[in-house]
């Protein structure tokens, strides 16, 4: 079982305190997985989640006459499963490691025991989930703003600058 001071290498919970990191711990073990594992299969029903320590996994999604089609990769420090927070506690994507992976698997159960007993504990849980949450968003967002990029477009590095009819500002 990992150690506050084990889960404290994560930047992602940098902001749990000693105690918190202590209370979480106990919620963890260490797992690996050999490349081509599949962790998680959309749909089905959500009761963990892990923090990868090191390693690649792909994050995908099924889509009709194309198969599973990654739209993420994950890496060490990253945070993976969240859907178990919020009903219908199914997982919305699927996930394969590319490689071996090393990660601390966190039980869904003895977390919602956990965040029940101590609600400060649970809103700062809530609140690093959220911001991977957000990060993961803003990342897919970059990621389907670039595929959906005309190519004939080239990005511009500067907003357009404001000029008179003179040319001059």
């Amino acid at each position: 079982m990992p150690t506050a001071d084990d889960l404290s290498v994560f930047t992602r919970l940098a902001t749990l305190t000693p105690d918190e990191l202590g209370t979480l711990a106990a919620a963890a073990h260490e797992v690996s997985f050999n490349a081509g594992h599949r962790l998680i299969e959309e749909g089905r029903p959500a009761d963990r989640c892990w923090l990868i320590r090191s390693g690649l996994i792909l994050l995908d999604a099924q889509v009709p006459g194309r198969g599973d089609v990654v739209i993420q990769t994950l890496g060490g420090g990253d945070l993976l499963g969240w859907s178990w927070l919020v009903p219908p506690y199914r997982w919305h994507f699927g996930a394969v490691a590319a490689e071996p992976v090393e990660a601390v698997e966190f039980d869904s159960a003895a977390l919602t025991e956990l965040v029940d007993a101590d609600p400060r504990f649970g809103r700062a849980l809530t609140l690093t989930l959220f911001e991977a949450l957000l990060e993961r968003l803003q990342s897919t967002r970059a990621r389907l703003l670039d595929l959906y990029r005309n190519p004939a477009e080239t990005p511009a590095l500067y907003p357009p600058r404001l000029t008179d009819e003179r040319g001059g500002r």
